[in-house]
């Protein structure tokens, strides 16, 4: 069948659909019992038995009331989403950011993928007067969802990190905004985009940080989207201090997703009114209207404030407590191989980025290794979208023993091919079991070459 550019563009192979498939095959291998399956790939959330406590008691006040789950399945809602949720939403987030957001500066969507669907190609792409404008993501790598979201090519450019070794065996990523502003010389840039933490490395940007990306964008007449999937006040999926912020400038992107109702589709994005009205028109031609299920399940913890609750004293402890036995683990399993390996500083989200700077295979040969022996992880290779793989560098070997903490560590184009997103958020045994996997094959990796 010929497709048009819009049918081959979306119906190629792609980094997302590789991990949404690798995720849904081993939770059906799972449930069907072929075989040992260690799932550290997606991005799913925990199931955490307080937080699926409350969903599970508002969906039974939701079946014992009159008209309340017939309200919630058998109604649309407006094309800018549930507008008692929007109002009660409103209010929270004008407390937690201490600023005014108003229900006209929200709108719903489904889910955060579809928000920056929505938002990139709004902003993104050829205006009618002929202008190819991109997309800005200033810390690399980011995000496997954005790399094909754009409705053309060519559509995102990024700015190679710089990297500093934190501590033994422990790096992290910030932004380089002699590069940033370089791009912006260069480039005609419609808005800037990072996520806060960071999808995969769980880096945090700091306060400073974002505080000069606003700048920036209010200097160069363009927005800041910051993509709070897993940031504060909710889910609140972040282990270091951060300060949540908005003005009209910014368009902040969620969701209920990590909270853990990522089968209900809920993204919410907190903008201007431009931005929240072309939103809801884009919904009404896609999707009608938002989906009302995560709403009505959602509505009382908004309403009462007991997500942030949720959020600051079960969700966040809770995968903090994860992250580090996740990585205490591979740092044991790693240690004991005699592998030399970087694991970035664990600041948010539900990933360990694991850097391994002497790989003598892509990581994308490695992922394949570990899931024929049935551990799924993400290859890191996907996640540099945008990045001028010909500006970099073609050399330099890491060895940790020629580093001390604080040290810059040099950024290669070899870098974009030696990294794996590995999740921690299944069962401890099957985490274990999964990295001592890892682990064992990264040295079969080496004897092999040696």
């Amino acid at each position: 069948m010929k497709f048009s550019k819009f049918g081959d563009k979306f119906t190629a192979e792609s980094g997302i659909l590789k991990l949404m498939n690798d995720l849904g095959n081993a939770i059906a291998e799972s449930v069907a019992g072929k075989g040992d399956i260690y799932m550290l790939g997606g991005g799913n959330p925990a199931h955490i038995p307080l937080v699926q406590q409350h969903f599970r008691e508002q969906m039974e006040e939701l079946l014992a009331s009159t008209n309340g789950f017939e309200n919630a399945v058998g109604n649309y809602s407006s094309a800018v989403g549930e507008i008692r949720f929007c109002e009660s939403l409103a209010r929270l987030l004008t407390k937690e950011l201490n600023t005014e957001i108003k229900p006209s500066n929200i709108a719903l969507t489904n889910g955060s993928q579809n928000a920056f669907f929505f938002l990139f190609n709004l902003l993104g792409g050829t205006t009618t007067e002929g202008v190819k404008r991109k997309i800005l993501l200033p810390l690399a790598p980011e995000y496997i969802g954005y790399a094909d979201a754009g409705l053309e090519d060519d559509f995102f450019v990024a700015a190679q990190p710089l990297m500093r070794q934190t501590a033994k065996n422990r790096f992290k990523y910030y932004i380089d905004f002699a590069k940033v502003n370089e791009i912006l010389k260069n480039d005609e840039i419609a808005a800037i985009c990072v996520s806060r933490p960071t999808n995969p490395t769980g880096n945090v940007l700091t306060d400073t940080e974002v505080a000069k990306l606003t700048i920036i964008a209010e200097e160069n007449n363009i927005p800041l989207i910051i993509d709070n999937a897993y940031g504060t006040p909710f889910p609140n999926i972040i282990f270091t201090e951060a300060t949540p912020v908005w003005n009209e400038n910014i368009i902040l992107s969620m969701s209920l997703s990590k909270l853990g109702l990522p089968s209900s589709r809920t993204g919410i994005v907190v903008a201007c009114e431009e931005i929240v009205e072309a939103i809801s028109k884009m919904n009404a031609i896609i999707n009608l209207a938002p989906n009302g299920m995560g709403v009505a399940v959602a509505s009382k913890i908004v309403e009462t404030g007991e997500i942030i609750h949720l959020s600051k004293n079960v969700i966040r402890p809770y995968y903090e407590q994860r992250s580090q036995a996740a990585a205490k683990k591979l740092d044991e399993a790693l240690c004991h191989a005699g592998i030399d390996y970087y694991l970035h500083e664990q600041e948010g989200a539900l990933f360990l980025w694991l850097w391994l700077p002497t790989l003598p295979i892509s990581c994308e040969q490695l992922y394949n290794r570990l899931k024929d022996r049935g551990v799924i992880v993400v290859s890191g290779h996907y996640f540099f979208t945008g990045l001028d793989e010909d500006s970099l560098d073609d050399f330099g070997k890491i060895v940790n023993a020629n580093y001390s903490d604080g040290d810059m560590l040099p950024f290669n184009k070899k870098h974009l091919d030696q990294c794996l997103r590995i999740s921690f958020v299944m069962e401890e045994q099957i985490i274990n079991k999964g990295l001592e996997i890892l682990a064992d094959e990264i040295k079969q990796v080496f004897d092999e070459f040696e």
